[in-house]
């Protein structure tokens, strides 16, 4: 059921281009339709919390660069609900200024944030575990991040470590954080991997708009003053003016540095519903239906033959005819093709000649 206090944050400020040629720095991934479905990674990503949160209340925090993108793109939420930051300040101070603009219209809001650029197999379970995630912190001061069960020892991704003996008497599917862990090496990962209580860090966060308001005032005072001080601006013509003078002196810190390894009520939800933050075409390959030959192609007309375990993403051509493949990614956007590797898809970033 869509619950009015539900408020959704979409973190879309990301410059990277990983998918390149398809991606880049001027239109990054959250942007581009990877999945070849006619739909935004954007798009999807908003789509998916439509059973938990009312298009009035999602917000989407980006930069200057991408704000004409993202009304293109999310033409029915209300304009004022795309807030711009002026400069990259990493995921803590975009929080804590949405944050309190959210309070200064609902001062009983609940709140999810997600990045905006990952994937969900299973929508129809990933709104169930995120519903009951918000109707737990609705009426507790808990924090919560979503695990995800690890399926492989991956190393692009951080760890949480839960206490699965501590589950809460209110959401037996919420346990406390012992610790969260950086992105390991192989072998630490293999050793995470072994062991049920550990869980991939999916980047998604829930909390009531007072319980997050008060970790900043608690954790973070720099940040949390800056923000207090604008509570008369929000919501007026002179937001903006008064952000791109202040955002500037905000600290440059991830949420998980400033508030999650500091705060005590912090609890982790374990999930899976067929999550990837597709950090790479591998993991598009991963996440994607395959043919019996482990080819994935996205695109019109695609012709195989002798050829395995390929990434195939050609929607702009009427035909494409491939032989003799083994392990590659054969990309085409806007008169560029990529034909690279598979296994030396991190060189991907020389080749484009763009930052990562």
């Amino acid at each position: 059921m869509v619950k009015n206090n539900n408020n959704l944050v979409i973190m879309a400020g990301g410059v990277g281009s990983r998918f390149w040629p398809m991606s880049t720095a001027e239109k990054p991934k959250q942007f581009i339709d990877v999945l070849g479905v006619g739909k935004s990674l954007l798009q999807l990503t908003a789509e998916r919390f439509s059973s938990v949160c009312n298009r009035e209340n999602i917000y989407v925090v980006t930069n200057k660069n991408y704000v004409d993108i993202v009304k293109e793109q999310l033409p029915d939420i209300p304009e004022g609900n795309i807030l711009c930051e002026p400069c990259r300040r990493n995921t803590a101070p975009c929080i804590a200024y949405v944050s309190w603009k959210i309070k200064s219209k609902n001062p009983k809001a609940n709140i999810v944030v997600t990045p905006s650029d990952h994937i969900v197999m299973n929508t129809q379970e990933f709104a169930r575990v995120i519903g009951d995630c918000m109707d737990f912190t609705m009426g507790t001061d808990a924090i919560v991040t979503i695990g995800i069960k690890p399926s492989r020892p991956e190393t692009g991704y951080g760890y949480i470590q839960a206490d699965l003996a501590s589950n809460s008497l209110r959401n037996k599917e919420v346990f406390r954080v012992d610790s969260f862990k950086e992105k390991p090496d192989l072998e630490t990962a293999k050793q995470y991997i072994q062991k049920s209580y550990y869980f991939w860090n999916a980047g998604i966060f829930v909390w009531n708009v007072n319980t997050i308001i008060n970790a900043f005032r608690i954790y973070q005072p720099g940040l949390a003053k800056i923000f207090e001080s604008m509570n008369d601006v929000y919501g007026t013509d002179k937001e903006q003016e008064v952000i791109d003078e202040r955002f500037p002196d905000c600290e440059n810190i991830s949420v998980d540095y400033a508030i999650m390894e500091k705060a005590e009520e912090i609890y982790v939800c374990p999930a899976d519903f067929g999550w990837s933050d597709l950090g790479t075409w591998g993991s598009l390959l991963a996440q994607t239906k395959k043919d019996l030959y482990g080819n994935s192609c996205i695109g019109n007309n695609i012709n195989v033959y002798e050829t395995t375990n390929c990434m195939i993403h050609t929607t702009q051509e009427k035909k494409v005819v491939i032989q003799g493949l083994d392990g590659y990614i054969v990309a085409e956007n806007d008169n560029t093709l990529l034909i690279c590797k598979l296994s030396e898809e991190q060189k991907i970033k020389q080749f484009s000649g763009q930052d990562k």
